[in-house]
């Protein structure tokens, strides 16, 4: 029987860390992938690592410190496993430094991030956010073909990827020679890039951080195969003995000398399982990758003997997502997370026409606002006017878009557009005297930058997010230019809350929450620290490299 020290299931971050950090510690590691590609959500995510009081931001202008972020999680997350959380801001900063120095990891501080609550006590404007720094992925070799792409949304000329630092160029570039020879550069390089690879090779946001593990793992020589199905964990004399797999219709066994980690990315496409976490009226849309089989992770466990968290409709991590089906056929989901929402010049209107939420807030607390209203706003609508499309874009259509592909948006349904806002209403299925007395109410103040119904651009997180060069609130601005459009979007989650019930170690808890000896649970499989809520940017990355490092390093002291 083929035989390794540790074996990891799912390869996102937290397997991919998991997997590096063992092999680090001397283990021999065996990372298994239902998919055939690497990354899992990561891949595809905004790549944030939230790890407060870490020590690239002492090194900068907004030092942190673990006080403070006990204050402000005790401000915004309803603990009820505090001894998890405690050994996350324990560990935290002690995972990045191990893996930087063990792995090609490598992340620096955003110092202009606010928390999504930087009112509250214990807040910080910037630095308690990591991004990683962008990746060559030449580097890779072939392997660059297993690593999982961004999504397609997200990229320009059907493969480049941009930095954050580089769309404020991209929007200046007719009335800037500086940002047109920035974007020139861009264009440069990527063409070159294309002619040796299928996609750009310069990577950013968590594509980076996928990429960077995935280079780690050859460095440390973990063993690393797609395509693999976990169907069962095998146990012997109480403890954790091997997986049983299935590739190419054939079944397997491999034994784990040390233990088994699962990190299969929870409970999204979990169907019952996860219907029992979430309100009815969220429906089943989730903007994570879908696995071959669903709630991998928690099921394994489950037969194992382990347990999920107590059920809650606070199980998810939520985003307003516009739904839609590709040119090859397959679906996609839009997050709408900072791209559009609270840029100055849209509003968003539930089937009443009436607005429900002040739009800059966070996408969790967006999606909250619609399921407390969720016999209107479920779905709800974002409007602009043709000014903001072409500016900032709205959803899966990007700025500076061509008017053939926003028709051919308007034709497929995606958008729906209209010369005016009694005809927008008419289409939407809205009482046109009811959205017009909306938008002409919100136009009155905006034109002066006000909000006064909520209170939009109110604080520095909404201010961060919106447009510097809209003045005097960079979140505010008239619709008033037609032609009018709107996106429909549903709550979708981001990953679950709710998950495998661990200790601060990430060891599977079973009765009597006793671990099950071998057994580890990471990344979204675990069930999260933040218990529902979204305190700032990156709270599941954060939680998951750290988790994965110390159940790593746990597993590798095992006999």
């Amino acid at each position: 029987m083929e035989t390794w020290d540790v074996i990891v299931v799912g390869a996102g971050a937290a397997g991919m860390t998991a997997a590096c950090v063992a092999a680090a510690e001397g283990c021999s590691v065996l990372l298994l992938e239902q998919a055939s590609v690497v990354g899992g959500t990561t891949a595809i995510s905004g790549g944030m690592v939230w790890i407060p009081a870490n020590h690239k931001a002492a090194t900068g202008s907004r030092p942190d410190s673990l006080e403070a972020a006990r204050a402000y999680l005790a401000a915004t997350v309803p603990s009820v496993a505090p001894e998890r959380l405690h050994a996350f801001l324990a560990h935290g900063d002690e995972a990045v430094r191990y893996l930087e120095a063990h792995t090609a990891l490598r992340l620096q501080p955003v110092t202009t991030y606010p928390d999504y609550y930087p009112d509250l006590p214990g807040a910080t404007l910037g630095g308690r956010v990591l991004e990683p720094e962008p990746f060559d992925a030449s580097v890779l070799g072939a392997e660059f073909n297993i690593l999982r792409g961004p999504l397609p949304e997200f990229t320009l000329f059907g493969g480049m990827m941009i930095s954050r630092q580089d769309i404020p160029h991209l929007r200046r570039m007719a009335r800037s020679w500086r940002s047109a020879r920035h974007v020139a550069g861009l264009l440069s390089r990527y063409a070159l890039q294309r002619l040796r690879a299928r996609r750009g090779t310069t990577l950013y946001l968590g594509n980076a951080l996928a990429g960077r593990l995935l280079q780690s793992t050859r460095q440390l020589g973990v063993s690393v195969r797609t395509g693999i199905s976990v169907e069962k964990l095998m146990q012997k004399d109480g403890r954790l003995s091997g997986v049983e797999i299935c590739a190419l219709g054939v079944t397997t066994l491999i034994r784990a000398r040390q233990g088994v980690i699962l990190c299969t990315g929870g409970l999204s496409h979990g169907g019952d399982l996860r219907a029992r976490f979430v309100p009815t009226a969220a429906g089943t849309l989730s903007a994570t990758v879908k696995p071959g089989t669903s709630a991998r992770g928690a099921q394994l466990a489950l037969n194992a003997g382990g347990r999920l968290s107590e059920l809650t409709e606070a199980g998810a991590f939520w985003v307003p997502a516009s739904s839609f089906t590709r040119r090859d056929g397959s679906q996609g989901v839009f997050p709408h997370t900072v791209t559009d929402r609270s840029k100055p010049g849209l509003i968003a209107v539930d089937s009443n026409g009436k607005r429900f939420v002040n739009e800059a807030v966070s996408y969790h607390e967006f999606v909250r606002a619609q399921l407390a209203n969720a016999a209107t706003a479920v779905p709800a609508f974002l409007l602009c006017d043709s000014r903001f499309l072409w500016k900032y874009g709205l959803g899966r259509i990007k700025p500076f878009s061509f008017s053939w592909s926003v028709t051919a948006a308007v034709n497929d349904g995606y958008l729906t557009r209209a010369s005016s806002l009694d005809e927008l209403a008419v289409q939407l299925g809205i009482a046109p005297d009811a959205l017009r007395l909306t938008v002409d109410h919100y136009n009155t103040h905006a034109r002066q930058g006000d909000d006064p119904e909520f209170g939009r651009g109110c604080n520095a997180y909404q201010r961060h997010l919106g447009d510097a060069d809209q003045s005097p609130n960079p979140c505010v601005a008239p619709l008033q230019t037609g032609p009018f459009y709107a996106v429909k979007v549903w709550p979708a989650d981001l990953g679950m809350s709710a998950g495998i019930v661990t200790d601060d170690q990430a060891r599977v808890l079973g009765p009597g929450d006793k671990p099950i000896p071998g057994l580890y649970a990471c990344g979204n499989d675990m069930a999260s620290v933040m218990e529902g809520a979204y305190p700032g940017p990156g709270i599941t990355l954060g939680p998951a490299l750290t988790f994965a490092y110390l159940a790593a390093r746990h597993v590798s002291k095992q006999p």
